[in-house]
């Protein structure tokens, strides 16, 4: 295996004495889209404003093509994509794209435009008048075309609809399979990762407590289906949602063939990941 082009080692942090990321730890290859989940305060901004370099953590490391990251601004070959999308509002759509030109020492102008151009937005249209859908699709054009190695994304999909979330993974998917973009993105749009996403991280309470292949994950859970005292044989239950007629049950563990009168179904994104978020029950 190559070396990975994002690393955080042990990364702590604190706000006013309250633990926000607790060791945190992992490591990307080059072209991997990678989803980070949690519930809200989970400290997915915070980790993604350390690794940006727009925070120093109380302890660990982060390296990014290689260089530590320090708290002196963002690290070369990297993009970031805060939550609120800053944009300047009195621009044009046209004006925000040379913006991008004129401080970037790397543009692509006609990729950035073809990415607007795509969205159906025109240049002359101010910021300010477009959708929040709309400033997302102008926000992705000023990350990408800067051709970073690395971008993270922190709620890209929330301001889309469906068809819009859809051509916006598309344009992900395409730029970390042509360019071999590194990929980060957090969402709570649960559904969508499952076709954007070949890795995942999720955070609980500033913890790392999923990272791998979002497929195998996937795969090493199940969900039981029916009424009375589940056996989960020699996995262990993660989380529960009870009803007055039966319960359902997700398992991480070898799925068995049969199991009495309980239904054993294969577990989804979703399950594993509200699961573990301690949102089932």
């Amino acid at each position: 295996m190559t070396n990975p082009v994002l690393e955080v080692i042990d990364v702590s942090k604190s706000f006013r004495r309250r633990p926000v990321l607790d060791q945190c730890s992992f490591a990307l290859q080059q072209g991997s889209i990678t989803a980070l989940v949690g519930a809200n305060g989970a400290g997915k901004s915070t980790l993604m404003s350390v690794i940006g370099g727009l925070l120093r953590p109380d302890s660990g490391e982060v390296t990014v093509l290689g260089k530590t990251v320090d708290d002196g601004g963002i690290a070369p070959g990297l993009s970031y994509l805060a939550q609120h999308k800053p944009l300047f509002h009195r621009f044009s759509v046209e004006e925000t794209l040379r913006f991008g030109r004129d401080t970037n020492d790397r543009w692509d102008d006609a990729y950035a435009a073809r990415i607007v151009d795509d969205a159906g937005i025109t240049l002359d249209t101010r910021i300010k008048r477009l959708s929040p859908g709309q400033r997302t699709r102008v926000a992705i054009a000023l990350v990408l075309g800067r051709l970073p190695e690395v971008v993270l994304l922190d709620e890209p999909l929330a301001d889309l609809d469906p068809v819009a979330r859809r051509a916006v993974a598309q344009t992900l998917m395409r730029d970390a399979a042509e360019r071999g973009t590194t990929i980060v993105l957090s969402s709570h749009v649960l559904a969508e990762l499952a076709d954007v996403a070949d890795r995942l991280l999720l955070l609980r309470r500033g913890k790392m407590q999923l990272d791998g292949e979002t497929e195998e994950i996937v795969n090493q859970h199940y969900v039981l289906t029916g009424s009375g005292t589940p056996d989960p044989g020699d996995g262990h239950i993660i989380g529960s949602a009870l009803a007055s007629k039966s319960s359902t049950h997700v398992v991480r563990g070898r799925r068995p063939a049969s199991n009495g009168e309980w239904t054993i179904s294969a577990a989804t994104l979703d399950d594993v990941v509200l699961a573990h978020l301690g949102e089932v029950g």
